[in-house]
């Protein structure tokens, strides 16, 4: 797992954001499907509508407006992100689900919403259009510093935990396979099938990048699945590795194998809030509050979370969020 950027790099963009002039946005649009990692549809930012004027300001009696994108980890950040704001005594008013990257930038950016959890490869490559980086520290550098700059927007504290792409497979084929890596897995290929949604197969930064940069990687059949259907492929045999994301739920909930990207391919995903800076300016609490949650959502944690909802218990996400902040002595 990378190390958390240090707080001090965190500031120093606070500090050039609150300098610096919103940029109004666009009205909402319905919501489409989560964008910018593999097993999503691809929605571009220029989908969204142009940015028109906007006079508000922030005032004491309003509430803070927190939004997020329309997947079981987004609703569980916002519920989470909204509770720990409360519990810091300020009205909160929630947004969540309202839909991908392009529909949440475009609210943030008008003021429709005030912040939402957003992750800082999907900001690199959806938002800023920029090409992928490796270091994680570097990524959050590059969108905390263009935010800033463009947009007006704060990015707080990332949590440690990291969702990015990922191979997974159960324990008995790793077992019979000897699998722990990507190497592992691209000297046995041959031997299995792999499951995943059909841009996996197609994109570099799928499996023709996978078979670049480690070699082998020629599977004996490759199923093409829709997201919804990769895990019940796997558990039932059809296929013998999928296509999965870090934090996906079924990890734990199914104990499958996580395989180590020992050559560092796919892109890191942390997940941190992106503000808007005048309502920092007005309300610093809200920095404090995010910032002091960060620390807690390990992949691990973001698992068992998502397992909760998705599982057999399939729980609401806000009753999840707030067993969860009540545990860690986050609320009261």
């Amino acid at each position: 797992m990378h190390a958390v950027l240090p707080r001090p790099i965190a500031a120093l963009a606070l500090a050039a954001l609150l300098g610096a002039c919103a940029t109004p946005s666009p009205t909402l649009e319905p919501a489409v499907p989560e964008a910018g990692q593999l097993g999503a549809p691809s929605t571009e930012l220029a989908d969204a509508p142009a940015p028109t004027a906007s006079t508000d300001t922030p005032d004491d009696a309003l509430p803070i407006i927190v939004g997020s994108k329309d997947f079981t980890e987004a609703y569980l950040l916002g519920e989470m992100y909204a509770l720990v704001i409360e519990a810091a005594g300020l009205p909160v008013e929630r947004k969540l689900g309202i839909g991908a990257t392009p529909i949440a930038h475009a609210a943030l950016e008008r003021g429709d919403i005030d912040l939402y959890p957003e992750y800082t490869s999907t900001a690199l490559l959806t938002v800023l259009k920029e090409p992928p980086l490796q270091d994680r520290d570097s990524i959050y550098l590059a969108v905390a510093t263009a935010y800033a700059e463009r947009f007006g927007l704060t990015w707080l504290d990332p949590s440690p935990f990291d969702n990015p792409q990922a191979l997974a497979t159960r324990q008995d084929v790793a077992a019979a396979h000897g699998l722990a890596t990507y190497s592992d897995l691209a000297a046995a290929a041959s031997e299995l099938v792999i499951g995943g949604p059909p841009e996996f197969f197609e994109r570099e930064d799928g499996l023709p990048g996978l078979k670049e940069a480690y070699g082998g990687f020629d599977f004996r059949s490759v199923k093409q699945l829709d997201p919804g259907l990769r895990y019940p492929a796997l558990q039932n045999g059809d296929i013998d590795v999928v296509l999965a994301f870090g934090t996906d739920g079924q990890i734990a909930g199914m104990d499958l194998v996580l395989l180590q990207d020992d050559l560092g391919f796919f892109t890191p995903y942390p997940v941190a809030p992106v503000v808007r800076a005048e309502i920092l300016q007005f309300h610093p609490q809200i920095a404090d509050a995010l910032n002091a949650l960060a620390p807690h959502l390990t992949n691990p944690v973001m698992q068992r979370l998502n397992w909760a909802v998705d599982g057999p218990e399939g729980g609401e996400p806000a009753d999840v969020a707030r067993a969860f902040l009540e545990d860690e002595g986050l609320i009261e």
